[in-house]
């Protein structure tokens, strides 16, 4: 009984991580794939999105016919060769197709599940835990990515021992097993979306970290990126796992809701606040919802659709917090009316008595006195070494992910430098696949790379810290500042030491998402140092960013003050158009000039110059070039520099 009892909580966890994984794959296929290179309305990217979870809700009734056994190993099935399936690297179409009907069947599986009556709070805790442990180990580049043996023999391993655990549950007969209160498993969406957005995300974490090490509102390359996540995780599961204290109830709300908002309109200097106070809360609002309730075939089905309900929770949030950033309104509101969300259904029954229910023999049949016997050992389940063990597991995955990039000087100032400018679309290329490797290739060998799109951690794009899985790649140091929040914006990395980092908001003027420019100063040594601006500009609709590149050249010039000057990125704005007269006008030069036309977007068939290079007429720009490929919507763009003689 004891091992069936944790058979339960370990395969619910499992079906967590193994449909985490594929929710890390649907999410951003849906962008990139259904989205066609963003021309797409966001409206119809979240109405097909939407589509799955809305589907789901036939789940219930599914089970209630068939069966939640039968469904439950079916749906597992299904779930686990969709995982398997995406780890071929299909890409394109196929990957979409293939990720959707995964998500479909983890989400009636999860009904199955609730309808079955398995402890719903050890099981989502421990799962929570486990994907986002398992997703720092790979340095946040998840196993699906990546396509070696490795990841098919773990991906497989995964798998196979969540099927195992479904078929055991299946075959289990004549025990009984605590049935949860339909409140615990409404709060899985709830949670799901609030670990990976903020509370259990490594790349917020790492993100969060290197925040620490910038200056003037930037972010730099940081000592153990990851270590605060072993902090989170401890955090979650002693509160998820230890019996909630009555005077404690209205605490781990507050916490949750103070996290919350605290990601959403704080600093990003406090975003590792952010982290762990929404850890504890989520953590004490699953105990809270913790409990028994009867095992009635109305209740299974109240179940099922609480649990898809709870999806479907996640599901609006997601589109409607990252739909802000192409439509312009304000979301930072949406992770704090999620934590009240999750807050109120964990206290439903907390905050009142319920009545005594009058004894009867079916009351205390020796059953429900073994049930409630279950469900106290499902509530001690040994909280403190299994936070011991995720803080360990964490801080190991902190030193062997630990970059140790470092910028060296050459003996002496070069002569010329290599300047590439990439859109990197959140890593991900035409084909939808987030291609680490392609990437690196196509800035490998660059002096400074001025990178644009960066995502460090963003939901909606699978929670990848992009520049910092880079950085280690490349072996260079970066300098980070934020446009659209502090998860999203631009990147400088250098072979050479940087510093003297300043960021500037540029003004929106109506485009929907933030826009900035990040200067920074690289030091060749003996005096010789280089300044370097990364910026994307946002135009606003039907409009060329003009505005923005005036605020740019000016930044710019004011910045550099005197000392050799490049400005790069996307500016969505073609030679001819008056955002690049703007910037022409306000001294800089062309530096493709002479390799016109250089066409950089789409990447599959460039038809427009909007990735460029300007820079001070005191450098001489040779070998422009546009590199093809296609591991973004953007192709790179490459130019060597000579530095003028003496310049300081």
């Amino acid at each position: 009984m004891l091992r069936h009892r944790h058979l339960g909580t370990a395969t619910l966890a499992l079906g967590l991580v193994v449909l985490t994984d594929v929710l890390r794959v649907f999410l951003p296929s849906v962008i990139t794939i259904f989205g066609q290179a963003a021309s797409t309305p966001a409206e119809l990217l979240g109405a097909f999105a939407l589509g799955w979870f809305v589907l789901a809700l036939a789940a219930p009734p599914l089970v209630r016919l068939v069966g939640s056994r039968v469904v439950g190993v079916v749906a597992v099935a299904l779930l686990g060769a969709a995982r398997l399936a995406l780890t071929a690297g299909p890409g394109g179409w196929a990957q979409l197709w293939l990720a959707s009907a995964g998500l479909l069947a983890g989400l009636v599986w999860l009904a199955a599940t609730a309808a079955r009556g398995e402890r719903a709070v050890p099981g989502l805790a421990l799962g929570l835990a486990a994907a986002a442990l398992g997703h720092v180990l790979v340095g946040t580049y998840d196993l699906v990515w990546r396509g070696s043996w490795a990841a098919w023999v773990a991906g497989g391993a995964t798998v196979a021992a969540l099927l195992a655990g479904e078929v055991l549950l299946a075959r289990r007969r004549g025990e009984s097993t605590p049935v949860p209160h339909v409140r615990a498993w409404l709060l899985t969406g709830p949670a799901l979306v609030l670990g990976g957005m903020v509370a259990l995300s490594p790349a917020v974490v790492s993100t969060a970290t290197s925040f620490w090490f910038g200056e003037a509102g930037t972010a730099s390359t940081p000592l153990f990126a990851f270590a605060p996540l072993g902090v989170a995780v401890a955090l979650l599961l002693l509160a998820a796992l230890a019996p909630p204290r009555p005077r404690a109830r209205l605490v781990w709300p507050a916490l949750l809701l103070a996290g919350a908002l605290l990601f959403g309109y704080g600093p990003p200097s406090l975003l590792a606040v952010a982290v762990l106070l929404s850890a504890a809360g989520l953590g004490g609002c699953l105990a809270l919802a913790d409990g028994a309730a009867g095992p009635t075939a109305r209740a299974a089905s109240r179940r099922g659709y609480a649990v898809v309900g709870g999806m479907l929770v996640f599901a609006v949030v997601s589109v409607l917090y990252y739909a802000a950033y192409d439509l312009g309104y304000p979301n930072g509101w949406l992770p704090a009316l999620v934590a009240v969300l999750t807050g109120l259904i964990a206290l439903e029954g907390r905050l009142r008595p319920r009545p005594a229910a009058p004894a009867t023999e079916e009351s205390v049949a020796p059953a429900a006195v073994s049930t409630a016997r279950e469900s106290r050992a499902f509530a001690r389940l040994p909280a403190v070494p299994i936070a011991a063990l995720a803080t360990l597991t964490a801080f190991a995955a902190a030193v062997l992910h630990e970059p140790w990039p470092m910028a060296t000087n050459r003996p002496g100032p070069p002569e010329q430098v290599r300047v590439v400018a990439y859109n990197i679309r959140m890593g991900f290329g035409m084909d939808g696949r987030f291609d680490l490797t392609a990437l690196e290739r196509a800035v490998r060998g660059a002096d400074v790379v001025v990178l644009s799109e960066v995502d460090r951690g963003w939901l909606l794009n699978g929670g990848h810290d992009t520049l910092h899985l880079l950085s280690d790649r490349l072996g260079l140091p970066y300098v980070f500042a934020p446009a659209a929040d502090a998860l999203w914006g631009d990147a400088v990395l250098s072979r050479w030491l940087v510093g003297r980092a300043r960021t500037r908001v540029l003004p929106a003027v109506g485009a929907p998402t933030g826009a900035q420019a990040l200067g920074v100063t690289v030091d060749f040594s003996e005096g010789v140092r280089l300044a370097v601006v990364s910026t994307h500009l946002q135009p606003p609709p039907g409009a060329d960013p003009v505005v923005q590149a005036r605020a740019v050249a000016d930044f710019a010039t004011e910045y550099a003050d005197g000392l050799p000057l490049v400005v790069a990125g996307d500016f969505n704005t073609e030679p001819g158009d008056p955002a690049f007269a703007a910037l022409t006008d306000a001294g800089l030069v062309d530096a493709f000039a002479a390799a016109r036309p250089l066409p950089t977007s789409p990447a599959d068939d460039p038809r427009e110059q909007i990735d460029h290079v300007f820079v001070s007429p005191d450098l001489v720009a040779s070998e422009a070039v546009a590199m093809p490929g296609t591991a973004s919507d953007h192709l790179p763009v490459a130019v060597t520099l000579t530095l003028p003689g003496g310049a300081s």
